[in-house]
C-alpha cells in the first residue's frame, strides 16, 4: 500500500462515520475516495473495483430511501416529521457530541408526531415505527457500504490498482 492506499483508506473510514453521522457525506466521501483511487491507479482492475464500489453505494441508498420513505409512508407520519427529526437530530449532535443526535433524532420524531395528532399514544407508535424505519434503512446503507469498503480494502491490498 503506497501513500494514496492510505489517504484513500482513511476517507472511506470518515464515510463509514458519516453514514452513521449525517453531518458528513458518507456515501459519497466512499465513492468521490475510490473514483480517485481508481483514477490514480489507471487500471482496468482498479475501474472494476471502482464501478462495484459506486454500485453497492447507490444501492445502498436507494435501499435507504425506499425502506424509511414506504415504512414512514406506512405509519402515516408526513416526510416533514423526518425532516424536523433529522434537523433536531443535527442541533443534538452539537447540543451533546454524538450521542445527542439519536436522542434529539427520536425526541424530534416524536415531537413532531404530537405536534401534528395531538395524542400521545398515537404520536409514540407513529414515531416509533419511523424511527425503526429509519434505522432499518441506515442498516442497510451501512452494511453495504462496509461491502463497498471491503471490496476496495481487499482490491487494494492485493494490489489490483496497481
Amino acid at each position: 500500500m503506497d501513500l494514496v492506499d492510505g489517504i484513500v483508506g482513511l476517507a472511506v473510514l470518515v464515510g463509514l462515520v458519516g453514514i452513521v453521522v449525517p453531518v458528513l457525506p458518507g456515501s459519497l466521501l466512499i465513492g468521490v475516495a475510490v473514483l480517485l483511487w481508481a483514477l490514480d491507479a489507471g487500471t482496468v482492475g482498479g475501474w472494476v473495483v471502482a464501478a462495484v464500489v459506486v454500485a453497492l453505494l447507490v444501492a445502498g441508498n436507494a435501499a435507504t430511501y425506499v425502506i424509511t420513505g414506504t415504512r414512514v409512508a406506512a405509519s402515516g407520519a408526513p416526510r416533514r416529521t423526518l425532516v424536523l427529526a433529522g434537523l433536531a437530530g443535527v442541533v443534538g449532535f452539537f447540543v451533546i457530541p454524538v450521542l445527542g443526535l439519536f436522542l434529539f433524532f427520536a425526541g424530534g420524531l416524536f415531537a413532531a408526531e404530537y405536534w401534528r395528532l395531538r395524542d400521545v399514544p398515537a404520536a409514540r407508535s407513529s414515531a416509533w415505527v419511523a424511527l425503526r424505519a429509519t434505522a432499518l434503512g441506515l442498516l442497510v446503507e451501512l452494511t453495504l457500504a462496509f461491502a463497498a469498503a471491503a471490496t476496495w480494502f481487499v482490491s487494494a491490498a492485493n494490489g489490483v490498482g496497481g
